[in-house]
């Protein structure tokens, strides 16, 4: 199996029946793939929502936690990961009435699975000269407490009792995201959450999450989701 983003280089790894691959990619991403004597190939993909990836990661990571990322992984062989994508299978393909509640509960335990063995490391406290933890969650839960809200990085500096540049560069290398990425990525998280778990429209959430202009909302939200907020919804 070969892989690449978009213009990049090939990297290739030799892969057998129950090795999984996991990818989370920002750009268009390629794969090809060739078997060895003319067998068969079946690959199974599965594709797991931001929302499933947030809900475990502030069970297991507490309430706080802001994005997380897990490693990339080619070729990779995992006894629980190749478990659950066979339940899947079994359900989603043999069963004659598939139910949606089973393959949900399996999609959510491979999740769990993920995070905890996949995330990659960005705990604070392993940064040097990054901004403290104690403090990091002073200035994070002020941000979830009024997403509503204009950014403002003196407020949130203030907050931290640090010049505006001394905050951002320790922010960042707190979260590995500028404090306004950050304060983006909330606002997407609760517009997800709002989009998904309620019956406002499209733009009472976005005013909810501080866009008063819908186009300027649904460009942001296309930008960091990857598609509209009404695509999102009728997915």
């Amino acid at each position: 199996v070969e892989e690449r983003v978009l213009g990049g280089e090939w990297e290739a790894a030799e892969v057998s029946a129950g090795d999984f691959f996991l990818t989370s990619s920002d750009e268009p991403y390629e794969m090809r793939w060739q078997t060895h004597g003319g067998d068969t190939f079946e690959v199974m993909h599965l594709y797991l929502g931001l929302p499933l990836i947030e809900q475990a990661s502030r069970e297991l990571l507490g309430e706080h936690v802001g994005p997380v990322r897990l490693r990339d992984v080619s070729g990779g062989r995992d006894g629980r990961v190749a478990f659950v994508m066979e339940q899947l299978r079994n359900e989603l393909v043999l069963e004659r009435s598939p139910s949606s509640l089973f393959a949900r509960s399996l999609a959510q335990a491979l999740v769990v699975h993920l995070v905890r063995s996949y995330i990659v490391d960005t705990q604070p406290g392993r940064r040097v000269n990054a901004l403290q933890a104690y403090k990091l969650r002073k200035v994070t839960d002020a941000m979830n407490a009024d997403l509503g809200a204009e950014f403002s990085l003196e407020k949130l500096a203030r907050l931290a009792e640090l010049s505006e540049y001394h905050f951002s560069r320790m922010f960042k290398r707190a979260t590995g995201l500028s404090p306004s990425q950050y304060f983006i990525r909330l606002r997407m998280v609760r517009a997800r959450h709002l989009l998904l778990e309620t019956r406002r429209s499209v733009i009472d959430v976005g005013l909810e999450v501080g866009y008063s202009s819908p186009s300027h909302f649904s460009q942001v939200f296309r930008r960091e989701v990857g598609v509209t907020p009404s695509e999102f919804r009728g997915a």
